[in-house]
């Protein structure tokens, strides 16, 4: 199996748009082959420094350029997004082991993310006027000012919606960005960039630094005006320590062991075929796919027969087409988890209800989708992040008890809820723990719903991306008010002698009103 169907020279030409003057690279490694897809240029913590120097100097034109253009210019890059769709499917897929399909997801998620970001800017950010605290006497206006250059972290797994939801809406709200894409996905974000360079962002504005976090991780953090973290819980408490030290803004968005409750008025066959779905889509390796599963007695033994098929016949395979439903793990770390956690869960005496084998003879990191039964408290998986194609699923009795077990984790990042019944499935999805609740689907709801906040509650995050929650973190506010000098406010004892009657008075006839 080639490593990739992408050209020598589109590499090349991506690869010398890293910030690196140290001459060092590392091998990427292609998840379908084994191979080596290329040598990444390494960056250093001069280089990020620089990035941060040169975007700051972008930024300050960039800011002054105003809304207007930056719209047009988030617009045009729209367009190239959807124009070369096609080359960035191969680069996702040849960086990432996932199908042609959920490659497709991305490219259809940067694109929203970018119509909105570009759309709603200005009636988010723009200010206004606020209700003063003494009506006619004073004024009170407030503006938005960008915080200047946001530091961005993104994973391996989702290189091109991930880098999306961070570093558009801070080029929308007129900041500059320097991110620290991971190497198994730098290909990607540099396609990205590409498109966005041509549409009209200045190159220095948005930067792309690689490397190992413990080399320049500290630097893309202490440099920067706002950071964004996509990672594991335990670096983003580091991240987020370190931010502290600084008193700079942070959104993390971390790690999750999302639940999925299939009550017993759903139907077992369409929830199966939601579930499977929901659990292996990119192999599980995504932050908010399902790893448990909470199902009720009555549909349970139809639900886990139909779920299991269902499983069954994904077809696996590294196809650069639409012919497959499975792909592949992407790194070895990842394989050597998730074997380690299926491993330790048999054991100790779970069940395997479908997969549960690598697959050598596809590909190298191959790994079958797995279905749990008997998962108990001692086991690796029970409560720990698998992050690939493993779910557990459990019988409960009642929606109480499906709700204590869903929230019964130490993370809280997302949920699901399958149902006949909406009023049902919304009362239950409303008593769950979590940043985003999905009703009668996994994930994709909440995931492309790019005007609603996203993010997570316990130890799953910080802070929310897209909507204007998402805008709202690159910049500072700012309230002015001016005295129209219609009465003058008390200064002296006197003054506020012959006020103080007057303005209580004025306190009574505000709440009459119910005036804020």
């Amino acid at each position: 199996m080639p490593a990739s169907p992408l050209d020598n020279q589109l590499i090349v030409t991506l690869d010398r748009d890293i910030v690196s003057s140290s001459g060092e690279t590392v091998p990427v490694i292609a998840p379908f082959s084994g191979l080596v897809l290329h040598e990444l240029p390494v960056s250093s913590e001069n280089d990020v420094r620089d990035a941060y120097a040169r975007a700051r100097l972008e930024q300050l034109a960039w800011a002054r350029a105003g809304f207007a253009h930056r719209r047009a210019v988030l617009l045009r890059a729209h367009d190239l997004v959807l124009e070369r769709r096609e080359r960035m499917l191969d680069i996702v897929q040849s960086e990432t082991g996932k199908t042609r399909g959920q490659a497709f997801e991305e490219i259809f998620q940067v694109a929203s993310v970018t119509r909105y970001n570009a759309l709603a800017a200005r009636p988010v950010l723009r200010g206004g006027r606020r209700r003063a605290g003494i009506p006619l006497v004073v004024t009170t206006r407030v503006r938005y000012r960008p915080k200047g250059v946001a530091g961005v972290i993104t994973p391996w797994n989702y290189p091109l919606s991930l880098a999306a939801m961070d570093v558009i809406p801070a080029l929308a709200a007129g900041c500059g960005v320097v991110q620290k894409a991971d190497n198994q996905g730098a290909l990607s974000i540099l396609a990205l960039r590409s498109a966005f360079i041509e549409a009209g962002v200045p190159e220095q504005l948005w930067s792309v630094v690689t490397g190992d976090g413990s080399t320049i991780g500290s630097a893309v953090t202490n440099e920067a005006d706002f950071i964004c973290f996509t990672g594991s819980t335990a670096t983003g408490k580091r991240v987020a320590a370190q931010a502290a030290e600084n008193l700079t803004g942070a959104s993390l968005e971390l790690g999750g062991k999302n639940p999925l409750l299939v009550l017993d008025d759903a139907d077992p066959r369409k929830a199966a075929t939601d579930a499977a779905y929901a659990c292996f889509s990119s192999l599980g390796q995504l932050c908010v796919s399902i790893e448990r599963i909470y199902v009720q007695r009555p549909v349970a033994a139809d639900f886990l027969r139909e779920f299991a098929e269902v499983t069954g016949r994904l077809k696996l395979g590294g196809a650069f087409d639409y012919s497959t439903d499975v792909g592949s793990l992407t790194t070895q770390a990842q394989l050597d988890r998730v074997s380690a956690h299926v491993a330790d869960a048999v054991s100790r005496g779970a069940t395997v209800a479908a997969g549960g084998r690598a697959r050598p003879d596809i590909g190298p990191l191959f790994f079958e989708p797995t279905i749990l039964t008997g998962v108990t408290p001692e086991m690796e998986c029970f409560a720990t992040e698998t992050f690939g194609p493993v779910v557990s699923v459990t019988i409960v009795d009642s929606d109480q008890e499906a709700i204590l077990a869903a929230n019964s984790s130490a993370f809280g990042l997302n949920a699901s809820v399958l149902s006949g019944s909406p009023r049902r499935a919304f009362r239950v999805a409303a008593a769950i723990e979590a940043g985003s609740v999905n009703i009668n689907e996994g994930y994709r709801g909440s995931f492309s719903s790019i005007d609603a906040p996203m993010g997570g509650v316990k130890q799953s995050g910080l802070g929310r991306r897209n909507g204007p929650e998402g805008l709202l973190r690159f910049v500072d506010a700012m309230t002015i008010s001016r005295a129209t000098g219609l009465l003058q406010l008390p200064r002296l004892g006197r003054e506020f002698a012959g006020l103080a009657g007057p303005m209580l008075l004025l306190a009574r006839v505000l709440k009459a009103v119910r005036r804020r």
